[in-house]
This record gives C-alpha cells, structure tokens and sequence, in this order.
C-alpha cells in the first residue's frame, strides 16, 4: 500500500465518518465543539474500560474458581 493510497483511504474514513454522525451540515465552530465533545467522552469511555475491566474480569475469575471448587490448588499438588 502506497502512501497516496493511504492518504486516500483516511480521506475517505473521514468523509464516512462525517456523513454517519451528519457533520457536514454543522458550521466549523459548530463542528469543532462536537469532536471535541466526542473525543472527551471517547477517551473518558476508553479510560474506564481500561481501569474497571480488569478489576471485573478478576472477581468473576475468583467467584466461578469458588463456585467450581479452585482448580489451582490441586494442579500445583499434582505437580510438587
């Protein structure tokens, strides 16, 4: 993929993405506002997956390890 290729298929993700959210119609302040606004809640949705997920993901482990009786303990005695 050449670079003018790559231009051109940015180009065209940024025109889809004008036509999907129906920016085209705003005025430029107009605009500016609304990525603005997109881009804080994006990263603020990105952040919060990124600190709560993993939390989440470690209790389910821990309750379904309980539920289903802790596999870990008797592969580490098979293994001593």
């Amino acid at each position: 993929m050449d670079i003018k290729h790559a231009k051109d298929y940015l180009y065209w993700l940024y025109y889809q993405y004008l036509l999907i959210t129906c920016c085209y119609v705003l005025e430029p302040w107009e605009r500016s506002m609304f990525h603005t606004i997109f881009i804080t809640v994006f990263a603020m949705v990105v952040y919060t997956a990124y600190v709560f997920i993993p939390i989440h993901i470690h209790l389910a482990f821990e309750f379904f390890s309980q539920l289903f009786g802790d596999q870990r303990e008797s592969t580490v005695a098979i293994m001593n």
